[in-house]
């Protein structure tokens, strides 16, 4: 795995839109921010553009991403939305200049694509809060503070509270994972990162509770979930629990896993909530589960 390297006070990082339309409000307030870290933000071309639901045409979007993958001096490259449209880009990125210059890039949700290519690359990047988060909540925020500690090297150790359907063990391995509809969208592709030695985390928004346990049923009947050093399981937000399916969703998770013998975790905050705190895809952890709670650290 590749570490780009830490931000210092003076660096230049991108803001770009791979994905969805983007609010320039939303998207000035992260800028201001950046700036106040000390970094010098240069903005994609493409970065407000708009093409029906997304920031710009496919062209217009990897152009911007191409752009600053490819730029010297460059240091992170911060994605200010999600939404969908990565994933046209997928398979015309070109990663030659990146090579020679590894930067961090920033993002979650539908960012999920790029980790993955990355993380397959052999690459570490940052699963982390964007501009609405960074809007709404501040960058006082527990989320964007350990945000900004991550991006200038100083690694971080989460404490979390125990959950009931929680396993107890602990692991070391290298974290990966992100949006559960994107995971399932690239498995059998040439991104699917869901390989051995894995500490996978997952999280969604908007999804029925009968479509995440199909896409996790994906996962056993794949070999995925039996070959895991672990499991972490995020924020699933934006639905309700439907009684006819018998069990909530976490229940019908902790079945699926039950038969194995990793540690589990449930209730991480990660996801589409107020608490998303950022996780370097591909780092080596340490993930421990006690009946007192959960550990989680970087090594």
């Amino acid at each position: 795995m590749i570490y780009p390297p830490p931000l210092k006070v003076g660096d230049a990082v991108a803001m770009i839109a791979p994905s969805g339309v983007v609010d320039p409000q939303y998207t000035d307030q992260m800028c201001r921010m950046l700036e106040r870290w000390g970094l010098h933000v240069l903005p994609g071309k493409h970065l407000f553009s708009e093409y029906g639901m997304f920031a710009g045409t496919a062209e217009e979007r990897l152009s911007d991403l191409q752009q600053m993958l490819d730029h010297p001096e460059i240091k992170a490259i911060f994605c200010a939305r999600g939404g969908y449209g990565a994933i046209h880009l997928l398979d015309r990125i070109v990663l030659d200049n990146f090579n020679k210059h590894p930067k961090w890039v920033v993002g979650y949700s539908d960012i999920t694509v790029l980790h993955s290519l990355l993380s397959t690359a052999g690459y570490c990047s940052l699963h982390a809060p964007m501009s609405s988060h960074i809007a709404a909540e501040g960058e006082d925020d527990e989320s964007v503070a350990a945000l900004k500690k991550l991006l200038f090297g100083e690694k971080q150790e989460y404490h979390v509270p125990a959950h009931p359907l929680n396993r107890n063990g602990a692991c070391r391995g290298k974290i990966r994972g992100g949006n559960l509809s994107l995971l399932h969208a690239l498995r059998g592709t040439a991104f699917d990162l869901l390989l051995n030695d894995t500490i996978l985390f997952v999280e969604d928004v908007d999804e029925k509770p009968y479509r995440i346990e199909r896409m996790m049923y994906n996962l056993k009947l794949g070999k995925v979930l039996k070959r895991l050093k672990g499991l972490i399981v995020g924020k699933f937000s934006g639905y309700e629990e439907d009684p006819l399916m018998k069990m909530s969703v976490y229940d019908s998770i902790a079945r699926l896993v039950s038969e194995y013998d990793y540690p589990v975790c449930f209730d991480f905050p990660v996801g589409h909530t107020k608490s998303n705190y950022p996780l370097v895809e591909n780092g080596e952890v340490l993930l421990s589960v006690t009946n007192t709670g959960v550990r989680l650290k970087y090594l």
